[in-house]
Formats: structure tokens, C-alpha cells, sequence
């Protein structure tokens, strides 16, 4: 059950949508379907087990691996 965020193309709106298998989201503004699936990528911090922090996306492409790794595909 992925989420997704979304931008709607008939008013703009931007949200996130919990999506189950096969459904389809809809705008919470304006219901409609024609919508716009943006990039993002996740966040997971592990900081309170000792663990080290995972690596942010690089600000410009969203890659979830990080800096530069969108130079590496």
C-alpha cells in the first residue's frame, strides 16, 4: 500500500493518496481523476537505534540514493 503524492491537473491541488491495489486517486478538492503521480522519495531514520542516518535525496533529481547517484544510472 504505497503512497503517492499527487498534483491535480484540473485545480492544482497537491496531496498524498494511500493507494490499495488496483484504485485510483482522486483529487480530495476537487474529485477528479486527472491527476499528475509526482516523484518524492522517503525518508528513514534509524538515528534512535544507534544506527547512522540514510542518506536525503540530492535536491534535484529526488534520487533516493542520494547525492550524485543519478550521475551512476
Amino acid at each position: 500500500m504505497p503512497i503517492y503524492e499527487y498534483a491535480c491537473e484540473r485545480c492544482g491541488h497537491e496531496f498524498e493518496a494511500l493507494v490499495y491495489g488496483s484504485e485510483r486517486a482522486a483529487c480530495p478538492k476537487c474529485a477528479s481523476a486527472e491527476l499528475e503521480k509526482r516523484f518524492s522519495s522517503f525518508a528513514a531514520h534509524g538515528e534512535s537505534r544507534g544506527e547512522a542516518p540514510a542518506p536525503g535525496s540530492c535536491g534535484t533529481c529526488g534520487d533516493p540514493r542520494g547525492p550524485g547517484a543519478c550521475a551512476m544510472n
